[in-house]
């Protein structure tokens, strides 16, 4: 069997390869376990720095969903003392690569063994490398540069061998914390999941992005190349641009502008067009040179909304300004809530209160009161706690990626301390809001582009 043969069999979700996974994770986990349990129990001395690097450089050569979790963990203030906070959002964008060898076969395996004359230029060494794949330079004949994402091997088998250990731990929590089911949440992140192995998927979620877009002059979103991209090879336009965590400490109009491209690049496509990026971690997008503006990358995680769903996070927002209860009962039920009781309603309310409070004041304020994620964590503590009280709440799928994009783009205004009127921003969106113009669009856009 050669090494590509060898290769293309490995990216099946075989049996053998979950196994593989399982000891991995084990294998690579345990060691660094063992360490921080001495530290807690034993009282043994813990280099926080070192440990936190060693944790990094395990989870990093795990690849997969176990890094996407410590991406997300990263970019939460206070989520991770600082130490593994700072190692593991180095994850986003610089994780472990995958050596030559192994960029050779793919390649290969992908456009053919004379695939190298296909460039005028291609740079052995990975530019990036994240949780499912890793980024090379390369150049066409004609000076065009590229971004050639190369898919890890054996990945399927990742996901699958990770999604069982996540649905084991789920099974655990629910026993000792039946505040939140996560059957429907599993359900979410596995679909999610799955679809981000199909570059060619990515490819037309590309496409849709570039053109709903195509009329923010300070969002970009890079080209695909289709004759040089397959189902595990995407090939893009290269777009330069600055890590975002570079500009903490630039002066306040630099920081409130990248902002406010941070908004429109994720709620003109969701309120215009029902269709959300679901991955906003710090290594999704850059700064470009003007120190206004801003590139969009990674397309795996995009997920469309029925029209009804997003008007019922505008009716969620209307009820809470109102005091319209009655109005806040549908939205939920809209979303896919089901048997909102006077005292569930209540106890949503807290957690809905908490997201919606920064665009209910028309004035210039910072996303949240403090620079820190505790206050958020709080919250969602107290909610936990009454939810579990009256038995429990099965939140609907559509409501993961939504949660997960507000509490992950309000991170990112809490790190550049942006001091927006979001009251404004928000409502040029929603004022003349018509779900059936949003239907249209979003049925011209998704058929354009391919993406079903």
């Amino acid at each position: 069997m050669t090494d590509d043969t060898s290769e293309r069999y490995n990216d099946d979700a075989s049996f053998s390869g979950q196994v593989r996974r399982v000891a991995q994770v084990g294998g690579a986990m345990a060691g660094l376990g063992a360490r921080l349990a001495g530290a807690r129990y034993l009282g043994v001395k813990l280099d926080k720095d070192q440990h936190a690097g060693q944790l990094k450089a395990a989870i990093g050569g795990l690849k997969g969903p176990l890094m996407k979790v410590a991406q997300i963990l990263a970019t939460i203030p206070d989520a991770l003392p600082a130490e593994y906070a700072e190692e593991l959002r180095q994850l986003q964008s610089n994780a472990p690569p995958m050596g030559w060898p192994f960029v050779r076969r793919r390649m290969s395996s992908e456009l053919g063994p004379g695939w190298t004359k296909r460039f005028g230029e291609f740079e052995k060494e990975a530019a990036h490398a994240a949780s499912l794949g890793q980024v090379h330079r390369a150049r066409l004949e004609d000076g065009t540069r590229l971004a050639c994402k190369l898919q890890y091997p054996d990945m399927a088998s990742a996901i699958d061998a990770d999604l069982r250990q996540l649905k084991l731990i789920f099974s655990i929590y629910e026993r000792y914390d039946k505040a939140i089911s996560t059957k429907r949440i599993y359900e979410e992140l596995s679909e999610r999941l799955r679809e981000e192995l199909d570059y060619e998927r990515e490819a037309k979620a590309m496409r849709l992005y570039a053109s709903m877009l195509a009329q923010e002059p300070k969002v970009h979103v890079p080209e695909a190349v289709p004759a040089l991209s397959t189902k595990r090879l995407l090939t893009m336009t290269w777009l330069d641009g600055k890590p975002l965590m570079d500009f903490r400490d630039s002066p306040l109009e630099v920081r409130n502008e990248l902002a406010l491209a941070m908004f429109r690049a994720w709620y003109v496509p969701f309120y215009e067009y029902g269709v959300i990026h679901g991955d906003p971690h710090l290594g999704n997008y850059t700064v470009r040179e003007d120190e206004q503006s801003i590139n969009l990358l990674d397309f795996g995680c995009i997920r469309v909304f029925p029209p009804s769903f997003v008007q019922g996070v505008i009716d969620l927002y209307r009820a809470l300004r109102d005091d319209d209860m009655d109005l806040a009962v549908y939205a939920y039920e809209s979303w896919g809530f089901e048997n909102v009781s006077k005292e569930l309603l209540e106890i949503l309310n807290v957690w809905a209160r908490f997201l919606y409070r920064p665009l209910m004041d028309d004035k210039v304020q910072r996303i949240q009161e403090t620079d820190s994620g505790q206050f958020g964590a709080k919250i969602a503590g107290q909610v936990q706690k009454e939810l579990a009280k009256l038995g429990g709440v099965q939140p609907p799928r559509e409501f993961v990626l939504v949660d997960r994009a507000a509490i992950g783009l309000g991170s990112v205004f809490m790190h550049l301390k942006a001091e927006v009127n979001w009251h404004r921003q928000f409502h040029a969106l929603i004022d003349d809001f018509d779900t059936q113009r949003l239907t249209e669009r979003q049925n011209a856009a998704l058929a354009a582009s391919g993406l079903t």
